[in-house]
């Protein structure tokens, strides 16, 4: 069952076309990743999932509820939420009280700075949060500030607070860019792990070894327009892909 429905849906910038006739759809429960070369409309198509962007033209449905004209904080109400290119944290704040802002906001549709004097006494919010951290290995630094984390661990500590949302929908722009082999290797084992809790992931990647390790579907952009979708290994074989991203290099 398909859970992200995108028709026809064109974007363009100053008359620059970015996206061009888009159509995508998203099985429930599945790793969807979306790969391209740099320009092809793949952050341009993620925003118009979560808001941050209103397509020219065309529709967005997520779960039977159209996105068109929802604000980001309504679409993470609604289920869906986004991991950035650019992990955005609390610096100042410890990794615990990093967790405990989205679970605040997703319990009271927004979080106020007032709240914190209600999660003392809500035991299982801090509950919640240190499991949520344990799973992605940084329980024993939630006492620590967030500032003093390393990219790797920044970015774990972003997906947690995606998590701890119980979300229905994890969209992950370029979840592993700038991350040592080593760290790539332990988010794709992370992604792994969440897989279990059966939740929809649309991934931006570059990394093929990320995306051939996690993708069930891939689709392909070039120019704002989608020119192949498959399972990796048909993807591998196409030679338009081989053309449109890596010049026709063998992926």
């Amino acid at each position: 069952m398909s859970i992200l429905q995108v028709k026809n849906v064109s974007k363009s910038f100053a008359g620059l076309r970015a996206l061009n006739d888009v159509n995508l759809t998203v099985e429930e429960g599945h790793v969807h990743a979306i790969i391209g070369p740099n320009g092809a409309g793949k952050s341009t198509l993620l925003n118009c999932f979560v808001g941050r962007l209103e397509p020219d033209t065309g529709s967005v449905n997520f779960n039977g509820t159209s996105l068109l004209g929802l604000a980001p904080h309504q679409i993470n109400q609604a289920g869906g939420c986004r991991v950035f290119q650019t992990p955005e944290i609390f610096g100042d704040l410890s990794l615990l009280e990093n967790m405990q802002i989205p679970t605040l906001a997703k319990r009271d549709g927004a979080f106020r700075m007032n709240a914190w004097g209600r999660v003392d006494g809500q035991a299982e919010i801090t509950e919640k949060a240190e499991h949520l951290l344990e799973d992605v290995g940084l329980i024993e630094k939630k006492d620590m500030k967030a500032d003093y984390l390393s990219r790797g661990d920044k970015r774990r500590l972003e997906l947690a607070m995606c998590l701890v949302q119980d979300p229905k929908l994890l969209l992950l722009d370029e979840p592993t860019a700038g991350m040592s082999r080593g760290d790539t290797n332990d988010t794709i084992e992370l992604l792994k792990r969440i897989g279990e809790r059966k939740i929809t992931k649309i991934v931006i990647e570059h990394d093929m070894h990320v995306v051939f390790s996690l993708a069930h579907r891939i689709s392909v952009m070039a120019q704002g327009t989608i020119i192949a979708e498959g399972a990796p290994q048909e993807i591998k074989g196409d030679q338009r892909v081989r053309d449109a991203y890596l010049g026709g290099a063998h992926l």
